[in-house]
């Protein structure tokens, strides 16, 4: 997922650690947090066991696309992005994810 440098520690104003990301090599003005672009792709920040029980090393600070991502998933709701993220893992959607889980 890629967001403004603008959100980078290193910036005015910033609060991403810069230390965790990369430039985006097609969009100056813009970065990724490391991991994002590797196959298979996690997040460096990404902590746990997928499927079993994840969480952020840097919550407070994540960049905007995490902030957005699935917003309601503490509740057990998720999104399509979310949906699509669990379906990458074999995992079964959360409520929300999808009206009808494609297979």
């Amino acid at each position: 997922m890629t967001f403004s440098r603008q959100e980078l520690d290193s910036g005015s104003g910033g609060w991403v650690p810069t230390a965790l990301t990369e430039n985006d090599p097609v969009f100056r003005r813009c970065a990724h947090m490391l991991g994002t672009r590797d196959h298979p792709r996690r997040c460096v920040a990404l902590k746990g066991s997928i499927g079993v029980s994840v969480s952020c090393a840097i919550y407070d600070l994540r960049p905007s696309p995490c902030r957005d991502f699935a917003q309601e998933a503490d509740a057990g709701r998720g999104d399509a992005r979310c949906g699509d993220a669990r379906r990458l893992h074999d995992l079964p959607p959360l409520k929300g994810s999808y009206d009808a889980f494609p297979l």
